[in-house]
């Protein structure tokens, strides 16, 4: 008998929300249910503040559709981007008032941090095309040369490149239960939702189900102990930037644009974006900020010059450096091998390594932060 909806509402009946003690199915939270075979997508609609507190839930209704017939993954995400229904909006009420014993209002939930994981980086873009993913593999090689224990995760659902980046190939392995172990080059440890489909697939999914996925290689991935996650975010201000900033202490963001004022004008949303959430800027990066001719060496400022520095002077965050737009950077991205491991000694790898150096010493002048409240106006 095919699996319907009324069957995943009757086994989240069984999954309770903290301090009202209603059911999830009667909470009005759960929404865009998917059946496709036997993979079963939804979402749980929270306020921005709950993120923390209702995770638990999100693992808990996880394991109850799991345990259906014919069910075969699962994948729930937590979502703030609809109005809820005015039953999910007296249920949040009930969720936020403070437990028995509690001080008034209660304590703000804090979110988690990754085991193992000591600071957790974002590398952002307003917009696609400024060389994003390059920036997050160089850097993530150039921290590593510096001597520290790093990883990525590739939380761009939409366009996953650091597969390609890093010349890996083939499926990780499942180490326990739903823990990946994640994928190993150049002495980092990887994880990409490019090793868990077809590179051809499109990636048609709403924003639950990206929130779901991150969500999953961040905390059911065996990272180990590391030093720094790099995360190669999506472009943009969307569902993925905030829900890394909910459900994750990041220590800090790297903003990548290019010269010209249209990328400037996207990278400055994204600074505010990450200001809003009161995530730190660890600074901006001028990506393809001039060519040099390797025929005549004539110097070309193909998309201008200097802005990026005079947008982060502008906005009083630091500026990390040029980074030229350049064959080698190019075809050894392309072939998976990113310049600073392929050729530590060029001039390109040393932008990069100048580039690591300011971000360690960003990262050094604070603790991971814990997740703040967002409040979206």
């Amino acid at each position: 008998m095919a699996l319907t909806q009324a069957d995943i509402l009757r086994a989240l009946e069984l999954v309770k929300l903290p301090a009202s003690g209603q059911s999830l199915s009667a909470s009005g939270r759960v929404a865009d249910i998917l059946i496709d075979g036997g993979k079963v997508i939804f979402a749980i609609g929270i306020d921005p503040t709950e993120a923390a507190a209702m995770e638990p839930v999100r693992k808990a209704a996880e394991s109850a559709v799991s345990g259906l017939p014919g069910v075969s993954q699962v994948l729930v995400g937590l979502t703030a981007d609809k109005a809820p229904s005015s039953a999910a909006a007296q249920a949040r009420q009930q969720a936020q008032r403070p437990a028995p014993g509690a001080g008034p209002g209660g304590p703000t939930p804090k979110a988690a941090g990754v085991p193992g994981v000591k600071q957790i980086i974002a590398v952002a873009s307003g917009k696609g095309g400024v060389g994003k993913s390059t920036t997050t593999a160089n850097l993530a090689v150039a921290l590593s040369v510096l001597g520290l224990k790093v990883g990525v995760l590739d939380a761009d659902i939409y366009g996953p490149s650091v597969p390609k980046i890093f010349g890996i190939t083939g499926k990780p392995r499942l180490v326990s239960g739903r823990t990946l172990a994640p994928m190993e080059a150049y002495g980092l440890k990887i994880m990409s939702i490019g090793f868990l489909i077809d590179e051809e697939t499109p990636m048609i999914w709403r924003g639950p189900m990206v929130i779901s996925a991150i969500t999953q290689m961040l905390r059911e991935v065996a990272w180990g102990e590391l030093d720094v996650l790099v995360v190669d975010m999506p472009p943009g201000t969307g569902d993925a930037q905030l829900t890394m900033a909910q459900q994750t202490p990041l220590a800090g963001a790297v903003i990548v644009s290019t010269p010209q004022d249209l990328a400037l004008l996207d990278a400055r949303r994204g600074v505010a974006m990450f200001k809003k959430v009161e995530v730190p800027i660890l600074g901006i990066v001028e990506n393809m900020s001039y060519f040099i001719c390797p025929e005549c060496g004539t110097r070309s400022d193909i998309f201008a010059h200097g802005g990026a520095r005079h947008e982060a002077e502008r906005l009083g965050v630091p500026f990390l450096g040029e980074v030229p737009l350049a064959m080698p950077i190019r075809e050894t991205s392309d072939s998976g091998r990113p310049i600073v491991a392929s050729d530590p000694d060029s001039a390109h790898a040393k932008a990069y390594l100048g580039i690591a150096r300011q971000v360690m010493a960003s990262m050094a002048g604070g603790a991971a932060r814990a997740a703040p409240r967002i409040v979206i106006e």
